[in-house]
């Protein structure tokens, strides 16, 4: 019986405008921009800017392959084998032997031949039920820290009496259609997410001990998100960027003269983790005006590699967002408003330790209570691990970065959420409310 062929393109054209606030990518070659140098690392955190009068992007153009790099394979002369199968079996011995005879593939390229095995009773094509139902079974033999199913009456699975009590929506039902979001992995995948944030943790007071302190790293990377902005890069760039800073100066504290350096190759080895096209060692060079050379660069990396032991795998604050956002059906306000906030917190040294699915989530529900006072709903808090009371400490202290902000010295996070590719989000009205000033001085919080 013949199966089916389904052929699905997984190339992601662009990022959701709506809900990431992520919009098309141009990569627009620039002359003559002027690109400042992190300058002192100390108190002068004035003389820490990029002139953005001129515009334009530092990064250089990418240009694709030429089609005649794959003509080598479009040349070959390429026969389909043909597999002749004969089982016999033999009744007196009650066992078959499969006798195969395969035709090697051969192309008139210098790859190895490759030969062709024919399994019996295995459906190369299998249908989409099956391959979901033999994805599922085999995802489950890959961990053991995934419970099964509880419907106990006191369990915590979606599918428990108590989840159905508490009306908690399976916000993943819709998607058992599209591959393309794994529903039958999506809570799996968070469940580990959430190992990997205590098995990459940060400290505490990670810089005590070190020449390093809180506000110098405000100071940098500060800078950084200027520089990330200038070269066009992904979200998740910068987020990374800030984890392998942190997580490099908690396991091996650097010199102050050698602190910009630490960011600029963190930034370029999480351009290499997350970027289609990561810019170039030169790049990273020009923009501290030269002040490291490419070899400098070149040993921080490996110094780098060597320390986090090649591990970049903690997880971000967008990707639990994302998730929360998705659970609690927020417009792209409140999305957008959420990642104003944790890019607050992201410059906040006494925030540097906690999880990133703390501020996430805490980040949301900020948004939420001062757009239009929503509640935190079981739903929410099912997803998240979080309920309203264990988050108000984190709310109070993200109120206070967003009041803080107006007066603040170091504006790149303010001053990109001030731009309409991020809906002006920063100069809302909100953020000046009644609400918002209750939240930051009490951290009492009225719903509506």
């Amino acid at each position: 019986m013949t199966s089916k062929q389904l052929s699905v393109n997984t190339r992601l054209a662009g990022m959701d405008n709506n809900i990431d606030g992520y919009l098309g990518r141009k990569m627009k070659p620039s002359h003559g921009v002027s690109r400042l140098t992190l300058g002192e690392i100390g108190n002068r955190v004035s003389a820490i800017t990029i002139d953005t009068s001129k515009g334009g992007a530092i990064k250089k153009e990418i240009l694709q392959p030429a089609d005649g790099t794959l003509s080598h394979v479009h040349n070959a002369n390429i026969r389909v084998p043909s597999t002749v199968c004969d089982i016999s079996t033999n009744s007196q011995h009650g066992n078959k032997q499969l006798l195969q005879d395969s035709k090697i593939l051969k192309a008139e390229t210098d790859l190895a031949p490759v030969k062709v095995e024919w399994m019996p009773d295995h459906n190369l094509l299998p249908s989409v039920s099956r391959l979901m139902e033999h994805d599922a079974a085999l995802f489950g033999t890959l961990t053991h820290e995934v419970a099964p199913m509880d419907i106990s009456d006191h369990g915590m699975g979606i599918f428990s009496q108590s989840a159905l009590s508490e009306q908690i929506e399976d916000i993943d039902a819709e998607d058992r259609d599209n591959p393309q979001l794994v529903s039958i992995y999506v809570n799996p995948i968070y469940s580990y997410m959430r190992q990997l944030e205590k098995k990459y943790s940060i400290r505490q007071n990670l810089l005590d001990g070190s020449d390093i302190t809180g506000k110098m790293r405000a100071i940098l990377i500060d800078w950084l998100c200027q520089v990330h902005n200038r070269f066009h890069l992904l979200q998740e760039t910068m987020y990374l960027t800030v984890s392998i800073i942190d997580r490099y100066l908690q396991a091996k504290p650097c010199s102050r003269t050698k602190l910009q350096l630490v960011g600029v190759t963190a930034m370029l080895l999480a351009s290499k983790y997350e970027e289609m096209y990561a810019p170039e060692v030169a790049d990273f060079v020009y923009i501290t005006d030269n002040a490291y050379t490419k070899k400098d660069v070149r040993d921080m990396e490996q110094d780098i590699l060597r320390t986090l032991d090649f591990s970049f795998g903690r997880p971000l604050c967008l990707n639990f967002l994302r998730r929360n956002s998705k659970a609690g059906q927020v417009d792209a306000t409140k999305h957008t408003l959420a990642k104003y906030m944790m890019e607050l917190a992201m410059v906040e040294y006494d925030m540097a330790h906690l999880r990133p699915s703390y501020i996430a989530a805490a980040a949301l529900y900020l948004a939420m209570l001062v757009l239009d006072g929503s509640e935190w709903t079981p739903t929410l808090q099912f997803y998240s691990f979080y309920s309203d009371d264990e988050l108000l400490p984190v709310v109070q202290k993200l109120a206070q970065l967003v009041v803080k902000a107006e007066s603040s010295k170091l504006t790149a996070v303010k001053t990109k959420y001030s731009g309409s590719k991020f809906m002006k989000i920063a100069t809302i009205p909100q953020l000046k409310s009644k609400t918002l000033l209750e939240i930051a001085t009490s951290g009492h919080v009225k719903t509506s």
